[in-house]
This record gives C-alpha cells, structure tokens and sequence, in this order.
C-alpha cells in the first residue's frame, strides 16, 4: 500500500510546509495540540496492527503511547485507546464471531517521562542508540530545542544525567 505524506500537509513532521517549532516554554508544551500532530497517526498504526492481529489470532495489541507528557496529541489519551478499543471489539469477523476479544495494552500511557527512561534502563536499554527528535540534523544529531528533546533532556536530567546519551554519539 503506498501512502502519499501530501494527504498530511498540515503536520510539521511530515509536509514541511511549517517549521517545527523550537525552544517552547513548558507552558507552551502543555497546551494545545501542537503543529507537529500526524492526523490520525495512531490511528493509522493501532488500525494496521488490527487487521495482522485478526490473521495471527492474536487478541493483544501493544502500544507506546503517553499521557502524561504527550505533547496534546489527542490519539494519546486514554480515552482514545479505550474508544479504539470498543470499535475495534465491533469491527472484525473474529470479534463479531466470537473468536477474538481485541486489548489494546498501553504500558507507559500514565509513567512520566523519567519513569519511562527508568524502566528503559532497568531492561538494559542503551539510550545512546536512540532519540526521539522532531528535527534532527543531517547527520542525525538531535536538534535539541524541539519539544520531544527539550521534554527528553529534563528527564534525563532529573534522573541525574548531565545530558541526552543521544548526544554522545556526536562528540
């Protein structure tokens, strides 16, 4: 199936039509629903992962969506979860048969942001190798001033790291 981006013109994270923004106060962070929200996004993810699981017969679907520092998306919120839940219950053959009880599992939906590093750290996750950056660099550095590393680096910060073990990589 090819999907083309253009249908999503108005997010900054896939148009470019708008600059990601940078360097937003905490305030700004927690209100609104900000220009980098995907129309849809999980949506799209939890309605593909519905259909594979009713193939697999597999009733468990996991998710790693967040609550608590979700940026105001609104496909991030419990209430989604469970109203994709209650649809996706009525919208199979194997859920209308019988056969299948879809749950959608959301494991870090209520953890913080250093809660969730923590439990990363806690399974041997080396942050190093990842990032969550909005914008990065050409080379793949993280830019640093987008809301997911501004978000990121505090918690890095508030578990006592001095920076992003991202940037590490880049020194």
């Amino acid at each position: 199936i090819e999907l083309d981006p253009a249908v999503f013109a108005e997010s900054a994270l896939t148009a470019g039509k708008e600059e990601v923004p940078k360097n937003r106060s905490d305030d700004d962070i927690s209100h609104g629903i900000p220009s980098t929200y995907v129309p849809a996004r999980n949506t799209i993810f939890l309605s593909y992962a519905l259909g594979i699981a009713e193939v697999l017969g597999s009733s468990d679907i996991f998710i790693g969506v967040n609550a608590v520092d979700y940026s105001g998306y609104p496909d991030c919120r419990a209430e989604y979860i469970a109203a994709f839940q209650s649809m996706a219950r009525l919208a199979t053959k194997a859920a209308v048969e019988g056969s299948q009880q879809v749950t959608i599992h959301t494991p870090i939906i209520s953890l913080t942001k250093p809660e969730i590093i923590r439990l990363g750290l806690d399974h041997g996750v080396d942050f190093s190798q990842t990032h969550s950056c909005y914008d990065p660099l050409p080379s793949g550095k993280p830019c640093g001033g987008c809301d997911s590393c501004i978000i990121r680096s505090k918690a890095f910060a508030e578990l006592g790291f001095d920076r992003d073990p991202a940037l590490s990589r880049f020194d």
